[in-house]
């Protein structure tokens, strides 16, 4: 029997890469994308797969419920939250329909899915979740001068690492595999529709970003960086945040009592 894989944003950069190699390895597919005319032109170059076409707009409570119910109903062995939209900008130029789009593709929409899809993995015993994220998710400290501000979709990819970090010690043991790859800048048409020319910019390509993270999951990494080369840089990162949150008390820190 078939393995089963779900990949939203299908229809174009990572998530294409994705569902290419997904294809190739023999699984059966759902893509999910806004685009019926990509998606159907997916399907009919992989006759050699089951694949089956989901039109739908994860910023949108009928999008999210829709693929929800297939993530809850269907056997999936893999998730792949990749969907995304390039709202890059400081909040205070960012408009309000952007935010709320921007958070439910990139926070709503995988928490939702996730939640639906880990019930039945666990229940069976196996299942792998992947959530795309970026090195901007570990931006935050930069100093003002070194890159332009975009602090909810920097926020929203922070997110996934933290959430992804969390359940996957929420599924220690289970069989159910969550794991979020963090790569930098990427040659997809990802920037182009933020009007942005990167051609310059030398970029991982997306079929790089997947084998990447599928050695991440080999390896046993909850967080894969492809374009880091020395992990030490990651593990000493999670460590001070660890660090920190293990330095916690409940008197109050010296530094923050009046001076008189």
């Amino acid at each position: 029997m078939s393995k089963l894989a779900l990949v939203t944003g299908a229809t174009s950069g990572i998530g294409k890469a994705f569902a290419e190699r997904f294809a190739a390895d023999g699984h059966d597919l759902i893509v999910v994308g806004r685009r019926e005319d990509r998606l159907a032109a997916f399907a009919a170059a992989h006759p050699e797969v089951a694949v089956r076409t989901v039109a739908a707009d994860l910023a949108t409570e009928e999008g999210v419920d829709a693929v929800a119910a297939l993530c809850a109903d269907e056997p999936l062995d893999v998730l792949v939250n990749n969907a995304g939209v390039a709202h890059y900008m400081p909040l205070a130029e960012l408009p309000a329909a952007k935010a709320r789009e921007l958070v439910g593709v990139k926070v709503l929409a995988p928490t939702q899915l996730m939640r639906a899809a880990v019930g039945g993995m666990r229940e069976r015993g196996a299942g792998t979740i992947v959530n795309v994220a970026g090195m901007i998710a570990f931006s935050g400290p930069a100093d003002p001068s070194v890159m332009p501000r975009r602090a909810v979709y920097a926020g929203s990819l922070a997110y996934l690492v933290t959430m992804t970090q969390t359940l996957a010690a929420e599924m220690a043991g289970t069989g159910v595999r969550v794991h979020v790859v963090c790569p930098g800048v990427v040659a997809t048409e990802f920037h182009t529709v933020q009007g942005m020319d990167l051609s310059a910019v030398p970029r991982m390509s997306a079929e790089d970003v997947v084998t990447g993270a599928l050695r991440g999951l080999e390896l046993g990494e909850t967080v894969s960086a492809p374009g880091v080369g020395d992990p030490a840089l990651l593990r000493d990162v999670f460590a001070a945040e660890l660090a920190a949150f293990g330095g916690q008390s409940p008197a109050l820190a010296s530094r923050y009592r009046s001076a008189s």
